[in-house]
């Protein structure tokens, strides 16, 4: 499977204690660097969700953001702590014995820390599905992933074939120019009115032959395309073996290009170009 570095998923868990959602977006990046909004109570997860994003994905830049929303159940009846409570005010006529005035309000009492309190649902409770709700979303993220990667798969294997034909092209046409650059050379000869013996003429042809032989760049450039092809098939985080194939394909698209004789081989090195860029373009945005 080939996982594109763009994807975007989206999570949202109601309970009794509020609402969750979690956002994952993604853009391709050299490395995985991850980046992550979480309300202040939940710091904690980003070790954890740091190890999840780790062992699921390979490259990209991650944007992971939780909002959370705790509703009025999540608070339930006051509780007080009495015990406290007393071993304040007591403070309180100890320093007013010593005459000091503290004019104790009760209601200073209660804002005491400790003294009273709110009973909240379990953080533990709410991190289990904060946390499931994450897997959720991590899960339709790399689905997303996948899909993309898919698209690319196909618009890469088109320039493929693409390829392949150029180079058939290509290799039809090779006698046919030879040919004709055959009788050019014979045509300027007998203009200028040049003897040359037979066998010195094949001489020259031979050598014009291996100076502008393109059959072992259309080897390599079909030997590309089949390995391209196995990589794509194989799957997995393979960005950057494409992006190596691809400048193995210039290499040799330009050097077909140089040792051309004729318009249509120009036409055929200036296609095949335009393909691959249309590739390596595609082949950034792979894991």
């Amino acid at each position: 499977m080939i996982y594109s570095m763009t994807a975007f998923a989206r999570s949202e868990t109601k309970q009794e204690w509020g609402t969750a959602v979690w956002e994952i977006r993604s853009v391709n990046q050299r490395f995985l660097e991850n980046y992550f909004r979480l309300p202040e109570q939940f710091r904690s997860l980003e070790p954890m969700l740091r190890e999840r994003f780790r062992k699921k994905l390979q490259r990209g830049k991650i944007e992971c953001a939780l909002r959370f929303s705790a509703s009025d159940a999540a608070t339930g009846k006051l509780t007080l702590n009495e015990e406290l409570a007393k071993q304040v005010m007591q403070a309180a006529d100890w320093v007013q014995s010593h005459g000091q005035s503290t004019g104790v309000n009760p209601l200073d009492v209660l804002r005491w820390p400790g003294v009273i309190a709110a009973e909240e649902t379990s953080m533990d409770t709410i991190t289990q599905e904060v946390m499931a709700a994450f897997d959720t979303a991590l899960a339709q993220f790399i689905e997303a992933r996948a899909a993309e990667g898919n698209t690319l798969k196909t618009l890469l294997e088109q320039r493929l074939d693409a390829i392949e034909t150029e180079v058939k092209t290509v290799a039809a046409k090779m006698p046919e120019i030879m040919q004709w650059q055959r009788d050019r050379v014979q045509t300027r000869f007998e203009e200028a009115q040049v003897e040359l013996d037979a066998g010195r003429f094949e001489q020259e042809m031979i050598m014009l032959a291996q100076k502008v032989d393109v059959a072992e760049e259309l080897d390599r450039l079909n030997s590309h395309v089949s390995e391209t092809r196995n990589i794509l098939n194989k799957g997995g985080a393979c960005g950057r073996r494409l992006d190596f194939m691809m400048q193995e394909f210039n290499r040799e698209s330009n050097t077909l290009g140089s040792k051309s004789i004729s318009t249509e081989i120009t036409q055929s090195a200036v296609e095949l170009k335009v393909l691959i860029e249309q590739m390596r373009e595609q082949i950034q945005n792979i894991e």
